[in-house]
Protein backbone atom coordinates (compact mmCIF):
# COMPACT_ATOMS: atom_id res chain seq x y z
CA UNK A 1 0.00 0.00 0.00
CA UNK A 2 1.30 3.43 -1.06
CA UNK A 3 1.07 6.19 1.80
CA UNK A 4 -1.46 9.13 0.53
CA UNK A 5 -0.63 12.33 0.93
CA UNK A 6 -3.16 13.24 4.30
CA UNK A 7 -1.04 10.23 5.89
CA UNK A 8 2.59 10.84 4.56
CA UNK A 9 2.32 14.44 5.68
CA UNK A 10 1.97 14.09 9.29
CA UNK A 11 4.36 10.65 9.44
CA UNK A 12 6.89 13.09 7.43
CA UNK A 13 6.93 16.09 9.85
CA UNK A 14 6.96 13.75 13.04
CA UNK A 15 10.07 12.02 11.44
CA UNK A 16 11.37 15.46 10.21
CA UNK A 17 11.89 13.88 7.00
CA UNK A 18 10.76 16.10 3.47
CA UNK A 19 7.99 14.49 2.19
CA UNK A 20 8.42 12.15 -1.21
CA UNK A 21 6.47 12.18 -4.44
CA UNK A 22 7.35 9.91 -7.17
CA UNK A 23 6.41 11.78 -10.39
CA UNK A 24 5.23 8.77 -12.49
CA UNK A 25 2.35 6.55 -13.16
CA UNK A 26 4.41 3.51 -13.72
CA UNK A 27 2.94 0.50 -11.31
CA UNK A 28 6.61 -1.20 -11.21
CA UNK A 29 8.66 2.20 -10.36
CA UNK A 30 6.07 2.07 -7.82
CA UNK A 31 6.49 -1.23 -6.45
CA UNK A 32 10.12 -0.93 -6.89
CA UNK A 33 9.97 2.03 -4.51
CA UNK A 34 7.75 0.79 -2.02
CA UNK A 35 9.73 -2.83 -1.87
CA UNK A 36 12.97 -0.53 -0.82
CA UNK A 37 10.77 0.89 2.39
CA UNK A 38 9.78 4.09 1.20
CA UNK A 39 6.64 5.99 2.33
CA UNK A 40 5.87 8.46 -0.87
CA UNK A 41 3.07 10.28 -2.91
CA UNK A 42 2.43 9.50 -6.37
CA UNK A 43 1.24 11.81 -8.89
CA UNK A 44 1.73 10.91 -12.47
CA UNK A 45 2.70 13.67 -14.64
CA UNK A 46 0.95 15.61 -17.70
CA UNK A 47 3.67 16.13 -21.01
CA UNK A 48 4.72 15.10 -24.08
CA UNK A 49 7.35 12.90 -23.62
CA UNK A 50 8.84 13.20 -27.68
CA UNK A 51 12.59 13.22 -29.00
CA UNK A 52 14.40 16.39 -30.10
CA UNK A 53 15.89 15.78 -33.42
CA UNK A 54 19.37 14.47 -33.00
CA UNK A 55 18.79 13.81 -29.41
CA UNK A 56 21.16 11.44 -27.92
CA UNK A 57 19.34 9.00 -25.35
CA UNK A 58 21.32 9.35 -23.18
CA UNK A 59 20.43 13.36 -23.05
CA UNK A 60 16.56 12.56 -23.56
CA UNK A 61 15.69 10.27 -21.03
CA UNK A 62 17.89 13.09 -18.02
CA UNK A 63 15.81 15.55 -20.05
CA UNK A 64 12.26 14.00 -19.35
CA UNK A 65 12.43 13.13 -16.06
CA UNK A 66 13.95 16.50 -15.25
CA UNK A 67 10.50 17.75 -16.90
CA UNK A 68 8.34 15.06 -14.72
CA UNK A 69 9.89 16.02 -11.59
CA UNK A 70 9.45 19.77 -12.62
CA UNK A 71 5.60 19.60 -13.69
CA UNK A 72 4.69 18.03 -10.49
CA UNK A 73 6.84 19.91 -8.60
CA UNK A 74 4.78 22.75 -9.13
CA UNK A 75 2.18 21.61 -7.62
CA UNK A 76 3.69 20.46 -4.06
CA UNK A 77 4.29 22.51 -1.41
CA UNK A 78 7.65 24.12 -0.57
CA UNK A 79 11.04 21.84 0.36
CA UNK A 80 8.65 18.49 -1.07
CA UNK A 81 11.13 16.02 -2.51
CA UNK A 82 10.19 15.05 -6.10
CA UNK A 83 11.44 12.53 -8.30
CA UNK A 84 10.64 11.79 -11.90
CA UNK A 85 12.25 8.92 -14.21
CA UNK A 86 12.09 8.17 -18.10
CA UNK A 87 13.51 4.97 -19.25
CA UNK A 88 14.68 3.93 -22.89
CA UNK A 89 15.53 1.12 -24.88
CA UNK A 90 18.08 1.51 -27.61
CA UNK A 91 19.63 -0.98 -29.89
CA UNK A 92 22.50 0.70 -32.62
CA UNK A 93 21.33 4.13 -31.30
CA UNK A 94 18.02 3.71 -32.13
CA UNK A 95 15.33 4.22 -29.57
CA UNK A 96 12.24 1.84 -29.21
CA UNK A 97 9.92 3.33 -27.28
CA UNK A 98 6.19 1.61 -26.31
CA UNK A 99 4.60 -0.64 -28.97
CA UNK A 100 1.32 0.63 -30.68
CA UNK A 101 -0.27 -2.99 -30.67
CA UNK A 102 0.59 -6.56 -30.81
CA UNK A 103 1.36 -6.78 -34.38
CA UNK A 104 4.53 -4.05 -33.24
CA UNK A 105 5.31 -5.56 -29.68
CA UNK A 106 6.15 -8.91 -31.76
CA UNK A 107 8.55 -6.99 -34.76
CA UNK A 108 10.09 -4.58 -31.71
CA UNK A 109 10.80 -8.12 -29.87
CA UNK A 110 12.24 -10.14 -33.01
CA UNK A 111 13.62 -6.93 -33.76
CA UNK A 112 16.10 -7.55 -30.35
CA UNK A 113 16.06 -11.13 -30.11
CA UNK A 114 19.79 -12.69 -30.44
CA UNK A 115 21.14 -9.25 -30.13
CA UNK A 116 22.52 -7.31 -27.06
CA UNK A 117 20.98 -3.69 -26.21
CA UNK A 118 21.22 -1.15 -23.89
CA UNK A 119 18.83 -0.04 -21.54
CA UNK A 120 18.93 3.57 -19.93
CA UNK A 121 17.06 5.22 -16.93
CA UNK A 122 17.72 8.58 -16.35
CA UNK A 123 16.24 10.32 -12.85
CA UNK A 124 16.04 13.60 -11.19
CA UNK A 125 15.03 14.51 -7.93
CA UNK A 126 13.39 18.47 -7.78
CA UNK A 127 12.64 20.36 -4.40
CA UNK A 128 9.46 21.79 -4.62
CA UNK A 129 9.35 26.19 -4.84
CA UNK A 130 13.64 26.15 -5.29
CA UNK A 131 15.27 25.79 -8.36
CA UNK A 132 17.67 22.74 -6.55
CA UNK A 133 17.51 19.86 -8.88
CA UNK A 134 19.89 16.78 -9.01
CA UNK A 135 20.05 14.18 -11.63
CA UNK A 136 21.96 10.96 -12.67
CA UNK A 137 21.58 8.00 -15.34
CA UNK A 138 21.99 4.56 -15.07
CA UNK A 139 22.71 2.11 -18.01
CA UNK A 140 22.52 -1.71 -18.26
CA UNK A 141 23.11 -3.75 -21.08
CA UNK A 142 20.81 -6.74 -21.74
CA UNK A 143 21.44 -9.93 -24.15
CA UNK A 144 18.59 -11.75 -25.36
CA UNK A 145 18.48 -14.83 -26.80
CA UNK A 146 16.71 -15.97 -30.76
CA UNK A 147 12.90 -15.82 -30.44
CA UNK A 148 9.99 -17.35 -32.75
CA UNK A 149 7.67 -15.53 -34.59
CA UNK A 150 5.46 -17.57 -32.35
CA UNK A 151 6.70 -16.76 -29.43
CA UNK A 152 6.64 -13.14 -30.05
CA UNK A 153 3.13 -13.23 -31.47
CA UNK A 154 2.45 -15.31 -28.05
CA UNK A 155 4.44 -13.44 -25.54
CA UNK A 156 2.67 -9.95 -27.52
CA UNK A 157 -0.88 -11.46 -27.02
CA UNK A 158 -0.66 -11.59 -23.49
CA UNK A 159 -0.95 -7.65 -22.99
CA UNK A 160 2.59 -7.82 -20.98
CA UNK A 161 4.71 -5.86 -23.86
CA UNK A 162 2.04 -3.04 -24.83
CA UNK A 163 2.71 -0.48 -22.31
CA UNK A 164 6.78 -1.06 -21.97
CA UNK A 165 9.74 0.82 -24.22
CA UNK A 166 10.87 -2.12 -25.95
CA UNK A 167 7.90 -4.65 -25.66
CA UNK A 168 9.14 -6.62 -23.08
CA UNK A 169 9.46 -6.86 -18.90
CA UNK A 170 12.01 -8.37 -17.27
CA UNK A 171 10.09 -8.55 -14.04
CA UNK A 172 7.12 -10.51 -15.99
CA UNK A 173 7.15 -13.14 -18.22
CA UNK A 174 9.68 -11.38 -20.62
CA UNK A 175 12.42 -12.61 -18.44
CA UNK A 176 11.97 -15.43 -20.51
CA UNK A 177 13.60 -14.24 -23.29
CA UNK A 178 16.37 -12.45 -21.13
CA UNK A 179 19.97 -14.05 -20.89
CA UNK A 180 22.47 -12.23 -19.53
CA UNK A 181 21.92 -8.35 -18.20
CA UNK A 182 25.09 -6.35 -17.47
CA UNK A 183 24.59 -3.88 -14.66
CA UNK A 184 21.48 -3.10 -12.67
CA UNK A 185 18.19 -5.20 -13.25
CA UNK A 186 16.65 -2.36 -11.57
CA UNK A 187 17.59 -0.18 -14.22
CA UNK A 188 15.88 -2.01 -16.80
CA UNK A 189 12.62 -2.39 -14.80
CA UNK A 190 12.90 1.74 -14.69
CA UNK A 191 14.11 2.82 -11.39
CA UNK A 192 17.69 1.89 -10.47
CA UNK A 193 17.75 1.41 -6.73
CA UNK A 194 20.88 1.66 -5.96
CA UNK A 195 21.67 5.28 -7.22
CA UNK A 196 18.38 6.26 -6.14
CA UNK A 197 18.70 4.90 -2.23
CA UNK A 198 21.66 6.62 -2.19
CA UNK A 199 20.13 9.88 -3.65
CA UNK A 200 17.41 9.93 -1.37
CA UNK A 201 19.92 9.38 1.44
CA UNK A 202 21.59 12.36 1.20
CA UNK A 203 18.64 14.05 0.56
CA UNK A 204 17.38 12.99 4.47
CA UNK A 205 15.09 10.34 3.44
CA UNK A 206 15.85 6.92 4.32
CA UNK A 207 13.64 4.09 4.67
CA UNK A 208 10.69 3.73 7.04
CA UNK A 209 10.64 -0.03 7.14
CA UNK A 210 13.55 -1.40 8.42
CA UNK A 211 15.48 -3.73 6.27
CA UNK A 212 13.58 -2.08 2.73
CA UNK A 213 16.74 -0.60 1.22
CA UNK A 214 17.81 -4.18 0.92
CA UNK A 215 15.60 -5.31 -1.57
CA UNK A 216 17.40 -7.40 -4.40
CA UNK A 217 14.65 -9.69 -5.35
CA UNK A 218 14.20 -7.76 -8.48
Amino acid sequence: MFAGKLALLPMAIERNVPPLVLASGSPRRRLLLSMAGYEFEVVAPDITELRRPGEPPEELVVRLAGEKAAVVAAGQPFGTCVIGFDTSVVLDRAVLGKPADEAEAAAMLLTLAGRTHTVYTGFCLTIAGSDEAEIGIEASRVTMRAVTEDEAESYAATGEPLDKAGAYALQGKGRGFVTRVAGLRSTVIGLPLEPVVDLLRRRGIFPARAGGEGMNAV
